[in-house]
């Protein structure tokens, strides 16, 4: 894995090369689906309607919601599994944007992919240990 994977919001710029994700449920409103700004949409590995209507009710709660979403990940036979797994291979074939339509990226469930993505590549990097 490169190690460049980065959060933005739909229509910000990157560099040329980086493969643009959205990685939300839900289809943005008001884009239409030719022309799109992104490459790839992963919705299954976006946290659960249910989480998703949580956070909703409880911005505050970003840290319960970044265990949870974390806990979706990892649950084994998960429908987030398969998407996760093509996110690293897209990460380790270049740069990668998470990218959301929520306003406060640093505060939603791309910057909690990105640190997961980060952390799985600490772990090879170190040989697993």
């Amino acid at each position: 894995m490169t190690g460049d994977v980065r959060v933005g919001r739909i229509g910000d710029a990157f560099p040329p090369g980086t493969t643009r994700v959205l990685v939300d449920r839900l289809w943005p409103r008001g884009v239409r689906r030719e022309g799109a700004p992104w490459d790839v949409w992963l919705p299954r590995v976006a946290p659960s309607a249910s989480l998703r209507a949580w956070y909703h009710a409880h911005p505050e709660g970003f840290d319960t919601f970044s265990r949870r979403y974390r806990a979706e990940l990892e649950e084994p036979g998960g429908e987030a599994q398969a998407a996760l797994r093509q996110l690293v291979v897209l990460a380790g074939e270049g740069p990668v944007a998470l990218l959301t339509a929520r306003r406060e990226v640093d505060r939603s469930h791309a910057a909690v992919l990105r640190d997961v993505l980060a952390n799985r590549e600490g772990e090879r990097s170190d040989g697993g240990r």
